[in-house]
């Protein structure tokens, strides 16, 4: 049987390594296409091409002889210039598809964001079905909507394709969310009801909704252009995980409390402000991360357990079990604390 050649965009960063690792365990050729070499990739036996998204020539050399793309790099974040964001997520998901149907490729598992379909209200058992908002409050929900319609319209052309929204990804070697919780540790306040519930997922349950995704692809072509929420399937309050998180660095959980309106109003004097100054760095608080969170964000999975086989294999409980144990073995030090 011919072994199946994939390549994960962005394979060495927090999902795309799971994903990778996971790949290799089920005896794929893996390729991961990032701008950085990963030695601990090389330890796995990945294959690894540098490059840029923003190149369409890098990305149309790297994807030949692939069957299977996973596109889960992008630019994520909550602040930042627009072009930057646009460059990598919506011009280099653009090249990831030019580059697929030049070369042949297969199947296209693409990784987006609930955030996309964000109307800075609250989202409870929403499904599939939601359409996107009119405007947006930040450039990453805004660029990462136009790169999932790229990727609806692609499917149109004949590239199979399948689109996964996971909410809120968490675990051990998180660059995103568990660091920016654990440095702001001290500061952070309550926004809103302490009591709105948010969907998260731990990371090897969003990696393994990936290859699910492509493995259901090869044998049902018909799931192509479908979009799935994916998630734990347990709705929890944000500002407990938060301090399940904080607990599991050995740091005190959240102290104090601030109105949704008084964040909100914050978040928009910030913004004047470091447009103004040009500043570069990421606010205390924006306008979008407000509103994200002073509402329930959770979503009906029905869809991805009858099509796809998934259901969350590591409960909450248990991730936060390895994360804290990872963040004994580490130290916050991995963090820059």
């Amino acid at each position: 049987m011919k072994i199946e050649n994939v390549l994960v965009t962005g394979g060495g960063g927090f999902l795309g390594k799971v994903i990778t690792r996971k790949l290799i365990q089920k005896k794929k050729r893996v390729t991961s296409f990032s701008r950085r070499w990963y030695p601990e990739l090389e330890e796995m036996g990945v294959a690894q091409i540098q490059g840029d998204l923003c190149n369409q020539a890098d990305v149309v050399k790297a994807f030949q002889g692939m069957d299977t793309i996973f596109h889960v790099a992008a630019k994520s974040g909550i602040w930042g210039d627009y072009q930057s964001y646009y460059s990598v997520n919506v011009a280099g998901t653009q090249h990831v598809i030019e580059a697929c149907l030049a070369n042949g490729v297969a199947r296209l598992i693409h990784t987006s964001s609930p955030s996309v379909i964000f109307d800075e209200s609250d989202m409870e058992n929403r499904d599939e079905s939601i359409p996107y908002p009119e405007t947006y409050l930040a450039p990453y929900p805004e660029t990462k909507a136009m790169a999932e319609k790229l990727v609806v319209s692609a499917g149109q052309k004949g590239l199979e394709s399948i689109i996964l929204r996971p909410h809120l990804i968490w675990g051990p070697e998180d660059n995103h969310i568990v660091p920016g919780i654990i440095r702001r540790g001290k500061r952070l306040k309550t926004i809103g009801p302490e009591d709105d519930l948010t969907d998260t997922i731990y990371v090897d349950n969003a990696a393994d909704a990936h290859i699910m995704a492509a493995e259901k692809l090869l044998t049902n072509p018909c799931l192509s252009g479908n979009i799935y929420f994916i998630s734990q399937d347990e709705p929890v309050s944000k500002w407990k995980m938060a301090n399940a998180f904080l607990d599991a660095a050995g740091l005190p959980p959240i102290k104090g409390r601030v109105s949704a309106r008084t964040a909100y109003m914050a978040g928009w004097l910030f913004e004047m402000i470091y447009k103004t100054l040009k500043i570069k760095k990421d606010p205390p608080i924006t306008r979008f991360a407000a509103k994200e969170a002073a509402t329930s964000h959770w979503f009906d999975i029905s869809r991805a357990k009858k099509d796809l086989g998934y259901a969350p294999a590591i409960s909450i409980e248990e991730g936060l079990k390895r994360l804290k144990k990872w963040l004994e073995a580490t130290g916050t030090s991995h963090y820059g604390l």
